[in-house]
């Protein structure tokens, strides 16, 4: 059984890969048009899956008395088909009534091997390369949408070319597991086929595109939040579900030895059992999480099992079921489970309000909500899905209501995600508007290292540079002016004035009469500033105050 395990892993890869490639020849970018690639997966998935079914039903006919599976082999192969058909939660017609309850766990079988094949569909067709080329042109934002809008294009494309040719497969599945007794319902087939396989077909292709977190950034920021919230919501009250059950279970264990001795399966039949056992379990957990809301669940006409209490009447012969309380008021502390849809609500509102928050505080209650109205739509699919009729009778309504589990499951979780929504980005938005701490003892790490480094020492020969560019507390000396002082000015008034006239000769000459320097030569460092003949720069001695009389 293993290595049949292993072969079906590796089976996508190795054996449709052996295909050839119409017009391939030796170019690798050649590719099988899509809706090729999604029929080949198609008619893979359903060839191996009624392989497996057959097996395992061939054992059972062999293990159980002629008559239970028809007429020999052929009646061997239409139970495989009604328990693929079962696989795909599509219903059968009985004389007297319907089964709609069906199992789960079963649909693990068909999920899985539909999202490998998708797998190989999209590599196939080499779906990376169908991106489009071209974008259309401006900002950044709107070419990341067009591209994001692509992407979910191309993703629901390869979706549709797998589950298209699947459903109409199932169909004619459908028309072959006919017999005296069962009549498969041939709507639910196709409906079935085609959500499961386009649902398995789009995830598996969005991740050949990209990881996964990459693929949760295709959807908006608020509906991502949405979704976040509920997936957390959902996940907390099936875990709950789940932890109910084997709790139930390990109490009443004794119970259920009993229920199981008078039925005396055998070895082979006894696998059996705990087999179909087993798969019930997805729909046991939605059954806890429906009790754990509230409205509890129903197991024929006139019972109920909810905290508020137990009526039970005569119950189809499964051993499981002996983990049912007894008939009577439940015990008061029951009614603490309760609280569990609350602390849902609770931790998705946070969620909701972390990935989305929202300036606007009012809103974010509103958003809150939201995520327990999809909450509770989501536990009543659920509920629609774990429920079913066993028959006619009696036996016509097994399972929870699911619109009642859905109404109290978006109450109790929208009115809690909505508070802790509120207050939650309530709390985000308080953080951000504040000076963040971090910069605060960042200053004072500065400000403790600043008064730690000593000022340098100022050097024994003196301060290089010019005096006037020493501070007030640390000056030079005041050089001296002499007589043969050179004029450091000189250059420049040479080069706007090369030849001075006898204007500026006269002022030089009043210049030095005033600085009472008899004999002493012209001072050309002096500039006139009332000689405005074509100058526009003016110079100003810096030692005028120093030979002043």
């Amino acid at each position: 059984m293993t290595a049949l395990f292993d072969q079906l892993r590796a089976a996508p890869r190795s054996v449709l890969s052996r295909i050839p490639l119409t017009g391939a020849g030796d170019d690798d970018e050649a590719r099988r048009p899509l809706p090729v690639s999604g029929m080949l997966a198609a008619a893979w998935t359903l060839g191996v899956g009624i392989a497996v079914l057959t097996t395992i039903t061939l054992i059972g006919w062999i293990a159980a008395p002629r008559g239970a599976f028809g007429q020999g082999i052929p009646g061997v192969f239409r139970a495989a088909c009604q328990v693929w058909l079962a696989a795909h939660h599509a219903g059968f017609a009985i004389p007297g009534g319907r089964i709609g309850l069906l199992p789960l766990g079963l649909m693990v079988l068909p999920a899985t091997l539909l999202y490998r094949v998708a797998l190989w569909m999209a590599r196939d067709a080499d779906l990376r390369l169908r991106l489009p080329a071209r974008l259309p042109k401006g900002s950044t934002k709107d070419l990341a949408n067009a591209r994001r809008r692509a992407q979910l294009v191309l993703i629901a494309q390869a979706g549709i070319s797998l589950a298209a040719p699947y459903a109409l497969l199932a169909g004619v599945i459908a028309l072959v597991a006919r017999n005296n007794l069962t009549q498969p319902f041939v709507g639910e087939a196709l409906v079935s086929h085609f959500l499961l396989a386009f649902v398995a077909g789009s995830a598996a292709t969005a991740r050949t595109i990209g990881p996964w977190r990459s693929m949760v950034r295709l959807i908006p920021q608020r509906p991502r939040s949405v979704v976040a919230g509920t997936g957390v919501a959902l996940l907390t009250l099936l875990g709950g579900g789940l932890v109910l059950v084997l709790v139930a279970v390990a109490t009443n264990l004794e119970q259920i030895q009993r229920l199981s001795e008078p039925l005396a399966p055998g070895f082979v039949g006894g696998l059996l059992l705990l087999l179909v056992q087993g798969l019930y379990l997805p729909n046991f957990v939605v059954w806890g999480m429906s009790y754990l809301s509230g409205p509890g669940f129903a197991l024929g006409t006139g019972t109920l099992v909810a905290p508020t209490g137990v009526q039970l009447g005569t119950m189809p012969a499964l051993p499981v079921l002996g983990a049912l309380p007894g008939s009577g008021v439940t015990s008061p502390w029951l009614m603490s489970v309760l609280a569990l849809p609350f602390l849902a609500g609770a931790i998705a509102g946070v969620v909701v309000a972390r990935v989305a928050p929202t300036p606007q505080f009012e809103s974010a209650p509103l958003w809150g909500f939201v995520c327990g109205l999809a909450t509770g739509l989501s536990a009543g699919l659920l509920a629609a899905l774990a429920s079913g009729p066993l028959g006619g009778a009696r036996l016509s309504a097994v399972g929870p209501s699911a619109w009642e589990v859905a109404l109290s499951v978006a109450l109790e979780v929208g009115v809690a995600a909505g508070i802790s929504a509120g207050l939650a980005n309530w709390w985000l938005m308080y953080r951000g508007a504040r000076a963040p701490a971090p910069v605060w003892r960042a200053g004072e790490a500065i400000v403790k290292a600043a008064a730690k480094v000593k000022p340098a020492a100022a050097p024994a020969g003196g301060l290089p540079g010019h005096w006037m560019d020493a501070t007030e507390a640390d000056t030079q000396p005041i050089p001296v002016v002499r007589a043969d002082w050179s004029d450091e000015h000189a250059s420049a008034v040479e080069t706007f004035d090369p030849a001075p006239g006898p204007r500026r000769a006269a002022a030089s000459r009043a210049a030095a009469g005033r600085a009472g320097a008899p004999g002493a030569g012209t001072r050309r460092d002096i500039v006139d500033e009332t000689d405005d003949r074509g100058g526009h720069v003016i110079y100003v001695d810096p030692y005028a105050w120093d030979r002043d009389p």
